[in-house]
């Protein structure tokens, strides 16, 4: 394979790229998944076929290491063994020449069940039926967090407004499904596939097979959001066992259906608000407890929390709070990566309560906002100094001039319908969010645990190779990275090569995950070219390693939560218009805006690209991106005919603008920003949809159906004078207002 992609880009641009699908392997063999269809109980008895020659069927018992997925808890089975936990889960693999062969194979194995009492949501997992899947109470991981006073904080209060708000799954829907494929070579157990990750699944490939003769390479990867963080070791790790013991090459590559039923899905999520605002009309404190339901496995949900937690309060300065978060163990899927990683089901739910708070209180919403905007002199939810300047004013401004939001807001107000209403009418809205998103591993991981390297290797040519673990997955690093190395060099482009990322090869960077990679290796790199500029000698190899160190001014205590949640953070605001049908509750976009703080983009195409597709993203996520799971334990929609996601007739062209805040410790000033794109539309969405009905949305995806059912409920619900009335007569703990969906 070649180890150099420097035309990468252009390959996947003409077709000419060679997906894992479209690769060659001499005596390739096929392979499939054996999965549960019980989503909870124990495993009885089990049947096996007779195998025709050259047919294999691979178990737990088959495992030379440990039967182990290592995705920082050592708890979910690379095969399952005496348990299942969840419709789909992965019992055997099924491998032979001929595909059709093995499904007929997969159709002859039985399995008798002792059943139990599945959870599939957190209501049903706290309820402990059939007693607990996991440890006694099904809590797989719990965070708290405290600033200020909170008691003394109510004390102050003269409103107190409780509200809960959710978000449901989100599927990740990338071009290309999983897959790849396993082969020995050199003494060695190799994996090429679709992927973020290389050295996570050269490490779950090592723990499974008990040694470390392993390698990973990354092929060209049609898209990953999250969904190919670590959803590749579930294929890596039974695909490594087979090929150990056969010796030959195998390939695992899904369908789309069952790509859809099986991979990890983004955390649904609860969170429930009670909210203390004074006689000045600020608020003083804001008790947040919130439940994550992590699947039947921990996989990542644990870092989901933590993120979740230190962000909890977005972009305000709220004086006193408490955060309290629970990962519940259920019997789905284990939920895991994706883009954003909780912060936008967290920005959704701030913002929208930030947003029904001030409407609660007769106040402008976007007023209320940046009255409680974070400054430069703040303090974080986490008790760290700001660093650097907050531009969220700037931000804010600029926003709202690009979309004419307060002409328009003005305009669309208008009292709640009533109920003798034409439902033939449209009505327009237009709503705002405004959100952060901290970059890299949160508290002092990187420093603690990842340790990033890089390497640069000059040839007696000048061409310089990049050697780096993270992948282009469709947000530009191949190009990135080069322009890094090749402006603080001063060379041309066409000079600098970047290797494929392949463990054989590269240093382990850390993954492509966390907005890390232009903030942390970027920087490196740049620190590495720097040095490399400095000792050039023409005609001669050259080596050159850099290794990441924190910033002295990124301090944090994982005991405590208290410190730099995050090396940096970057910030964004989103104005998104709608236009309501109220008949049907279809909500037609017409307009979105886009301002961002990422410090310094490294390429404003590339970066233009990212919010685009992530504010479609977002959207989809607000509006209809449904995923329900039925009483059988399985998702409702298995396709793309029944998973909507926005095409491109659904969007409109999309304003967007950068406010220039170059950050000290990025490469030429850049911040991360990939996963910040997706953070505030949904939250804008559902705003807009509201301004244009008259009635509060608390839950996400805020579907036509959900409008008809909020339309609905209209009449029964006081009007918004009452409301406001209530709310300004309430003392604290009393006549708390209540939105839920």
């Amino acid at each position: 394979m070649d180890t150099v992609n420097t035309h990468f880009k252009w390959e996947e641009a003409t077709g000419a790229a060679k997906y894992i699908a479209d690769r060659h392997y001499e005596g390739l063999l096929e392979g499939r998944f054996y999965r549960s269809s019980c989503p909870r109980g124990r495993i009885k008895s089990v049947t096996l076929p007779t195998l025709p020659d050259g047919y294999h069927i691979f178990g737990a018992d088959d495992v030379p290491g440990q039967n182990v997925l290592p995705i920082v808890e050592i708890d979910w089975p690379a095969f399952a063994d005496q348990e299942v936990r969840f419709v789909g889960q992965v019992i055997y693999l099924v491998v032979g020449p001929d595909p059709d062969v093995v499904d007929e194979l997969l159709n002859e194995i039985a399995i008798e069940y002792a059943p139990l009492e599945p959870a599939y949501t957190i209501e049903q997992s706290k309820a402990l039926k059939d007693g607990a899947i996991h440890a006694d109470d099904n809590v797989l991981d719990t965070h708290m967090l405290h600033k200020g006073d909170i008691e003394a904080g109510f004390a102050k209060a003269v409103t107190i407004i409780e509200e809960t708000c959710s978000t449901g799954y989100q599927e990740h829907i990338y071009l290309e499904t999983q897959g790849a494929v396993c082969y020995p070579q050199d003494g060695k157990v190799v994996l090429e596939g679709s992927m973020q990750c290389p050295w996570y699944v050269h490490h779950t490939m090592a723990v499974v097979l008990g040694h470390d003769n392993v390698r990973a390479i990354q092929c060209p990867t049609g898209g990953g959001f999250g969904g190919k963080e670590d959803f590749p070791d579930v294929l890596a790790a039974p695909l490594a066992v087979a090929v150990e013991k056969l010796q030959q090459p195998i390939r695992l590559i899904f369908e789309r259906g069952e790509d859809i039923a099986t991979t990890s899905k983004r955390h649904p999520v609860t969170f429930h608000y009670k909210t203390g605002v004074d006689a000045d009309g600020k608020i003083v404190a804001m008790d947040i407890k919130f439940d994550v339901n992590a699947g039947a496995y921990l996989s990542l949900s644990g870092i989901v929390l933590q993120r979740s937690i230190t962000t909890a309060t977005n972009v305000y300065d709220i004086p006193n709070v408490r955060v309290e978060g629970h990962a519940w163990a259920t019997n789905t899927v284990p939920t895991g990566a994706f883009r954003g990683f909780g912060s936008p089901q967290n920005c959704f739910c701030m913002e929208t309560h930030i947003h029904h708070v001030a409407k609660q209180l007769g106040v402008d919403p976007v007023a209320f906002k940046q009255q409680h905007f974070l400054t430069s002199d703040s303090h974080s939810l986490t008790g760290a100094e700001i660093f650097g300047d907050l531009v969220l004013d700037e931000m804010l401004h600029k926003v709202l001039d690009m979309s004419d939001y307060q002409r328009k807001f003005t305009e669309f107000s208008q009292p709640s319908l009533n109920q003798n209403q034409s439902q033939a009418e449209r009505r327009k809205g237009i709503g705002l969010a405004v959100f952060q998103h901290g970059c890299g591993f949160a508290g002092d991981l990187e420093d603690t645990l990842v340790r990033a390297k890089v390497k640069l290797l000059k040839g007696s040519d000048g061409n310089v190779q990049i050697l780096a673990s993270n992948t282009d997955i469709g947000q530009g690093l191949s190009l990135t990275f080069r322009k890094i190395v090749a402006d603080t060099l001063g060379k041309p482009l066409e000079e600098i090569q970047l290797a494929v990322p392949d463990t054989g090869i590269v240093p382990d960077s850390g993954p492509t995950v966390a907005s890390r990679s232009i903030l942390i290796v970027g920087y490196i790199l740049e620190k590495a070219a720097k040095k490399l500029k400095k000792s050039w000698i023409d005609g001669e190899d050259q080596e050159i390693t850099e290794v990441y160190c924190k910033p002295d001014y990124h301090q944090w205590d994982q005991n405590t939560y208290q410190g730099n949640a995050y090396q940096a953070t970057s910030y964004g605001a989103n104005v998104v218009e709608v236009e309501v049908d109220l008949a049907t509750g279809e909500a037609d976009i017409t307009g979105a805006w886009a301002v961002y703080d990422i410090g310094k983009a490294i390429d404003g195409t590339i970066f233009r690209g990212q919010i685009e597709g992530g504010l479609v993203q977002a959207l989809g996520y607000g509006s209809c991106e449904k995923l329900e799971m039925t009483e059988e334990g399985v998702f409702a929609q298995r396709s793309m005919a029944d998973y909507v996601i926005p095409t491109a007739l659904d969007v409109p062209a999309i304003g967007s603008d950068l406010v220039d805040n170059p950050y000290p410790y990025g490469p030429n000033g850049a911040k991360g920003g990939g996963e910040l794109t997706h953070n505030g539309g949904a939250a804008a969405f559902v705003a807009a949809v509201e301004n244009a009905i008259g009635v509060p949305l608390s839950s996400i995806p805020a579907t036509p159906e959900k409008v008809c059912e909020a339309l609905a409920r209209r009449s029964d619900e006081p009007s918004a004078q009452q409301r406001e009335g209530q709310v300004k007569g309430s003392g604290p703990g009393n006549g708390a207002a209540i939105y839920e969906d």
